[in-house]
């Protein structure tokens, strides 16, 4: 006879003493399904550890990547849009203005800053998906212009990161002259011999890809982003054929011409100081 035997055989735990596991914790990437602790994720610049997968990021993630110890100067940021069209789908454009701007900490669809990147003045532009799609409103446009202008009058580079759907169809015909107002002010930024820095990344469509977003001195893009003027189904619709493997990805578009190089998240703030350093600052 052992020296000890079971009461009960097994060991039963009641259900209802079960703790749930905090929201928030862990993060499985999309692409590879695995999961990695948050805080790790967000450490490696939000990139899955097992198959460097980029997650989208906003402009205040790529301002603590960029500028250094953090430190930068965010300008126009009361500026937002209005709704000049009284325009109304299944829901008024004005709460859906507003609606975005609760739910993010933004007033538009993208957010300007200057500042030291490896400790050589810059101005930034990036835009913020998680707003309306990135879409380009007519504040989109102006703040753009703005820092444009204000790259033009202290004479630094400019850096503009896209992450965007196209023109906001809300405001119609006031998005569209975004498009043609931000180019114009570009070409005042080439006429000072100022270098423009444009990152594409996942996703740049519509009328980004149309305007600002293909203007750069240099167009580089990060891995595997989804970049085209119309979305790959639109397209497949209306050639009625199949797509190449990869077709609008960042590596196609390198591959036939379109960008110039990929530049991985955690490259990103030393391939741009070299950069500007080669052509500019030296």
């Amino acid at each position: 006879m052992g020296w000890f035997k079971r009461k009960d055989q097994g060991i039963f735990t009641d259900s209802k003493s079960k703790k749930d596991v905090p929201e928030g914790l862990w993060f499985k990437c999309p692409k590879c399904k695995k999961i990695t602790p948050k805080d790790e994720h967000e450490t490696n610049y939000s990139v899955c550890a097992h198959c460097d997968h980029h997650s989208r990021i906003n402009s205040i993630q790529y301002f603590s990547i960029l500028f250094d110890d953090n430190k930068y100067v965010e300008i126009n940021q009361k500026l937002k849009s209005l709704d000049p069209l009284s325009f109304k789908d299944t829901k008024k454009y004005s709460e859906r203005l507003t609606e975005a701007q609760q739910n993010t900490t933004f007033n538009e669809a993208i957010s300007t800053a200057y500042g030291k990147i490896n400790n050589k003045m810059m101005a930034v532009a990036v835009m913020n998906f998680e707003f309306i799609g990135g879409s380009i409103s007519s504040a989109v446009g102006e703040k753009i212009c703005r820092i444009i202008k204000l790259a033009i009058k202290k004479k630094i580079p400019l850096l503009i990161i896209s992450k965007s759907g196209g023109a906001r169809m809300m405001e119609a015909a006031f998005s569209l002259m975004q498009l043609a107002k931000t180019s114009a002010q570009l070409s005042l930024l080439s006429k000072e011999r100022i270098p423009y820095i444009s990152l594409l990344t996942d996703p740049t469509f519509g009328g980004a890809t149309a305007s600002f977003s293909m203007l750069g001195d240099i167009n580089i893009g990060e891995p595997n982003a989804l970049i085209g003027f119309a979305g790959p189904r639109v397209v497949k619709e209306t050639i009625g054929k199949d797509l190449p493997e990869g077709f609008q990805r960042s590596e196609f578009l390198l591959e036939k011409g379109f960008l110039d190089f990929i530049v991985h998240r955690k490259d990103l703030k030393n391939k741009i100081s070299k950069f500007i350093n080669m052509v500019y600052y030296s």
